[in-house]
């Protein structure tokens, strides 16, 4: 089970960033994807879920309404678009993956239930 994340870099607040997360010798429909994230001396933070039906998703309070999670079956990824983005988004962002059976409806949220993760994507924004 191998994930990369990309799409990070460096932008002016309020605007976007597509983050990618594609994973690689495994399906994606059989397996949930979360997005977290941890700044520099701060606790990592859960960013947003999403069950391996593509329906179901989950979004902190603090990226409601400006981040969206997708799936592309084809690519065999899950996107994070970010828009909106504001100076305290800035932090280094990972992916994880977690079988939870052909497209469930099943939101893993806590990054303690996920034991697989890609590398990091910094995502730095400046005011």
């Amino acid at each position: 089970v191998q994930l990369q994340a990309s799409g990070g870099g460096l932008v002016q607040a309020g605007g976007s960033l597509s983050l990618s997360c594609v994973a690689s010798g495994f399906d994606l429909d059989y397996y949930a994807v979360g997005w977290f994230r941890q700044a520099p001396g701060k606790e990592r933070e859960g960013v947003s879920s999403i069950g391996s039906d593509g329906d179901v998703t989950y979004y902190a309070d603090s990226v409601k309404g400006r981040f969206t999670i997708s799936r592309d079956k084809a690519s065999n990824m899950v996107s994070l678009q970010t828009n909106s983005l504001k100076p305290e988004d800035t932090a280094v962002y990972y992916c994880a993956t977690r079988y939870s059976g052909f497209r469930s409806s099943t939101l893993i949220i806590y990054a303690s239930d996920f034991p697989y993760w890609g590398q990091g994507t910094l995502v730095t924004v400046s005011s």
